[in-house]
């Protein structure tokens, strides 16, 4: 007697909908809570995620709980980035930045708290905000993206205090210099400036696309990553994944990797960059690939490690970019389990 197999149950629209919709998925931007037990994921369809690292971590996790504890609709557009204060997670899309309280969000009212747009110069501009970066000892907030300029937001009042203006293109990515208050920014024109937030200009500039060791003009000249420690200064993008010693605007270290990076961090003696391509890279200063750690997705657009102090049990480092899923990686060496939408 033949076997017959069971017809397999018809999806429902809105199942198909969610289905189609995890699979072109692209989460762009993460944040930590200020406890370090949750992390914030913000996809293109304007939608931010919070998952709870402690409950994915615990020993008696179940698959249930690597999903969202909740998921609310922030933007109407993509979620290019979030950063969260001691109390608050600020996200922005395009042409604005929201504010949620922590504390309301982790009992699921995900009621916006304030938003903020930055003056721009005509009415009709919606340029997309794809980096923020908070200045503790400012108290405010930085902005950039699509209308080129660096917008300062105070934190305490919600006042826009000034522009920066010097790049002739998009800005892709922002990094602070801790024991200074200075910031770089990095963007399509191919230059990495720094600001000196004292007397709010523009006090060096390096055009990395025109030193021939770090130039591929194949790939064009913008800069889509970079982060700075102290004196130094990694970046990449069109250009080679390069190490700078800043007072010197030397190229130090060309890292041989061929495909773009649009993710870069300084951890301990290492430099950690993700891009195209599904690995998350561990470089020596001195240029040595010391490993090459695959993730899920096929391309990478943000690294958070979770270095809070209150939460020594989730210290991860968590990948995201292109697909539904966040990578949990406990020990640097390998992909422990992802978490998904």
């Amino acid at each position: 007697m033949d076997h017959v197999a069971p017809s397999p149950v018809p999806l429902g629209q809105a199942e198909v909908s969610q289905a189609l919709q995890r699979l072109h998925m692209t989460i762009f931007s993460q944040s930590v809570s200020p406890c370090g037990k949750f992390l914030a994921a913000g996809n293109n369809y304007g939608q931010i995620a919070i998952f709870s690292l402690s409950a994915a971590l615990s020993s008696e996790a179940k698959e249930e709980s690597k999903k969202p504890m909740v998921t609310f609709h922030a933007h109407d557009g993509p979620v290019y980035s979030m950063v969260s204060t001691d109390r608050h997670l600020l996200s922005a899309g395009d042409g604005e930045v929201k504010g949620w309280l922590w504390a309301e969000i982790l009992k699921k009212g995900c009621k916006e708290l304030w938003h903020r747009q930055p003056p721009y110069r005509t009415s009709l501009e919606v340029p997309e905000i794809n980096a923020l970066l908070l200045v503790p000892k400012e108290n405010s907030l930085i902005l950039a993206g699509g209308d080129c300029q660096l917008h300062t937001m105070d934190l305490e009042t919600g006042a826009f205090t000034r522009a920066l203006r010097g790049h002739t293109d998009y800005i892709h990515c922002l990094a602070l210099r801790d024991r200074s208050p200075e910031v770089l920014s990095g963007g399509e024109d191919g230059a990495v400036r720094l600001w000196d937030l004292r007397i709010a200009k523009e006090v060096q500039t390096i055009e990395v696309y025109k030193h021939e060791e770090c130039s591929r003009p194949h790939n064009g000249r913008w800069i889509g990553c970079l982060a700075t420690d102290s004196d130094w200064m990694v970046c990449g993008g069109g250009p080679a994944l390069t190490l700078w010693h800043l007072r010197s605007s030397t190229p130090t270290t060309v890292f041989p990797i061929r495909a773009p990076q649009k993710h870069v961090t300084f951890y301990q003696d290492l430099i950690l960059s993700a891009g195209q391509g599904c690995c998350v890279n561990h470089w020596q200063l001195s240029g040595e690939l010391k490993a090459q750690v695959p993730g899920s997705s096929p391309g990478l657009l943000s690294l958070s490690l979770n270095q809070q102090p209150a939460a020594p049990e989730c210290k991860v480092l968590t990948a995201s970019g292109n697909s539904c899923r966040v990578d949990v990686f406990t020990n640097l060496g390998y992909r422990a389990f992802s978490m998904s939408f």
